[in-house]
């Protein structure tokens, strides 16, 4: 009789056993195996259509109506003043979807994801670099973008430093005390470890980085002489500016990029359809006029303009690409954690002084 050598054997069991395995997991996990197509999305998502965007669930049982919506802005140094600054919003929202409104004042980047993923939070804004984790970790839908009425949005990431400093272009951050703002964001972190590389210098390497946690603290930072130079987001220094937190005049911007997109606005990938359809009409209708949404933003923006994930933040993805990103929550929640705790040792370090 014939009989296959021992390891051939062997490996076609192992093949077998391997086939089977893949067999029960699409059992157990249906809409996992049915996926045509998931690209970065994590393995609960997907993406069918190829927008990049979590697909909204067929399946009627997994889709969900809330009678409160919860609503959440992007993490900054006081969020009760933005649960006033949106207080009008919310309102409309509630009038627009017949759901009650409900804010979330998220502490940090990692928070909010987590809220997103676990149908907690419904409704975000959530800033430039963490929205590709809330889209790929949380099934975020970015629907929307603060702009002008003419189609004019964004923000640039600025070099700042102190108008004291001698320092005059990138080059001259080598072995400079600067500061990111955290390990997801864009312009204080991801935009500048693509970027400055190709003007001679390298983040951790030409020049230890530190995370202020914020942009706000990395502005200040400056403006206080702890920090030889920061990136930031020009929208958030203009926004210190004019409430006169700083004086540009105490600044210089020694470099800047082109523009990038601002926080970005959108709900959960399985809220109804009737839902979704609601809530974006909310943002793309909203009137700014005499709202506090014109006082606080009305300098870069007087409404929300309609934009897609795939198209608008392909810049965005480019850079964290280039960059190794990975988009895992483990990694979103440790590195947000690290810069927390940085931020607050060297907030204990300047009470002491």
């Amino acid at each position: 009789m014939f009989s296959l050598p021992l390891f051939r054997r062997q490996m076609l069991a192992g093949i077998s056993g391997v086939f089977a395995l893949a067999l029960v997991a699409g059992a157990l996990n249906p809409a996992s195996a049915a996926c045509k197509n998931r690209g970065d999305l994590d393995q609960r998502f997907c993406d069918d259509n190829g927008d990049l965007v979590a697909d909204t669930p067929t399946d009627k049982s997994k889709l969900l109506d809330p009678d409160t919506l919860v609503f959440s802005y992007t993490p900054v140094e006081d969020p009760s003043v933005y649960e006033n600054v949106f207080t009008e919003f919310m309102t409309y929202l509630s009038k627009k979807t017949g759901k009650k409104v409900k804010w979330y004042g998220a502490d940090s980047y990692a928070a909010q994801v987590e809220a997103l993923r676990s149908g907690r939070l419904h409704v975000a804004g959530i800033s430039t670099g963490p929205t590709v984790f809330g889209v790929n970790l949380a099934g975020y839908v970015p629907i929307s973008i603060m702009g002008k009425a003419d189609g004019r949005f964004g923000y640039k990431l600025q070099l700042i430093t102190h108008k004291s400093s001698n320092i005059k272009k990138v080059s001259d951050l080598k072995d400079r005390k600067v500061a990111h703002v955290t390990p997801s964001s864009n312009s204080g972190n991801q935009a500048p470890r693509a970027l400055f590389k190709s003007m001679g210098i390298v983040p951790d390497k030409d020049y230890k980085v530190t995370y202020s946690g914020k942009h706000d603290n990395s502005i200040m930072g400056v403006a206080n002489k702890d920090y030889d130079a920061a990136p930031v987001a020009s929208s958030v220094l203009d926004r210190m500016h004019d409430k006169g937190v700083v004086n540009k005049k105490d600044l210089n911007i020694i470099w800047e990029s082109k523009f990038f997109p601002t926080t970005s606005y959108g709900y959960a990938h399985n809220l109804t359809p009737d839902l979704q359809a609601k809530i974006k009409d909310a943002f793309l209708s909203f009137n700014w006029k005499g709202t506090m949404l014109a006082k606080e933003f009305g300098k870069q923006a007087d409404m929300f303009i309609p934009i897609t994930y795939k198209e608008h933040w392909s810049d965005i993805r480019t850079i964290q690409k280039t960059n190794g990103v990975v988009y895992s929550q483990d990694a979103l929640m440790a590195e947000d954690k690290k810069a927390a705790e940085k931020a607050a040792k060297k907030r204990m370090k300047i009470k002491k002084k």
